[in-house]
């Protein structure tokens, strides 16, 4: 409780340093149209520019927070959408299909994402340099990014799904890779994280991994059943710090 009361007590205060502005974000990829969420502060020079993978059930408040939270913090973020702007899972299963969508179609995945990092170059306080993350879903996305060998400086995957499909791998994988995980997970176990880390260890990949005890999958989501404090400060802290090495 003490140190979450610290945690409050330090966004606060930096939020207060801050001048957030946020704005949706319309984008076309292909031949369709794009709903993206952007956040910076206007208060300094942004430090880099941070790119946020959905989860599966797309784009909501949740990545909406996490970008105001990074611009709190001197960075400009953009929540992307691989989805598309008409597109509004409510339910279980619809969930289910639209990301069950894009793991059928690797090819089409793709390019949904790299044309949404293409994108950063056109919002509001884009920079040169990018890390891209993701939760759940959007970490497993991470991942497909980093093995399709996107032009980015960092990748970053809170509790994604670990597995590599058949006929890919990590050599075009020019950036470090962070990975989030639990250790309880029953979504990618620790079978799957031994075997993600030798691939990329084999693939001369810069990595690196946190495993928090006994977390089970979506341990960052707010108000969640699988929610854990402690885990959701710490994989915060492991990605400002890595954030600081890779921006």
């Amino acid at each position: 409780m003490f140190r979450a009361s610290l945690a409050a007590l330090a966004l606060t205060a930096t939020a207060a340093q801050a001048e957030i502005s946020a704005e949706y974000h319309r984008y076309t990829v292909g031949d369709r149209e794009y709903e993206g969420y952007v956040a910076t502060n206007t208060a300094i020079e942004p430090k880099g520019t941070v790119l946020i993978v959905h989860d599966w059930d797309g784009m909501t408040a949740y990545e909406e927070r996490r970008a105001e939270m990074l611009a709190a913090l001197g960075y400009t973020a953009f929540a992307i959408d691989v989805y598309g702007a008409d597109e509004n899972p409510q339910s279980i299963d619809e969930n289910r299909a639209l990301s069950g969508a894009m793991y059928a179609d690797r090819d089409e995945f793709r390019m949904r994402l790299m044309g949404s990092i293409e994108e950063a170059a056109n919002i509001t306080g884009a920079t040169d340099t990018h890390v891209l993350m993701g939760y759940c879903f959007g970490g497993a996305a991470v991942l497909e990014a980093a093995r399709a060998g996107a032009d980015l400086n960092g990748f970053v995957s809170f509790h994604g799904g670990l597995g590599t499909p058949e006929g890919q791998d990590y050599s075009a994988t020019s950036a470090p890779v962070m990975l989030f995980h639990g250790s309880a997970d029953p979504v990618s176990g620790m079978a799957d994280l031994a075997s993600l880390l030798d691939q990329l260890q084999a693939a001369g990949v810069t990595h690196g991994a946190e495993i928090f005890g006994g977390a089970r999958h979506s341990f960052t989501v707010f108000g969640s059943s699988d929610y854990d404090l402690a885990a959701d400060q710490g994989s915060w802290e492991g990605l400002l710090e890595f954030l600081d090495d890779a921006l």
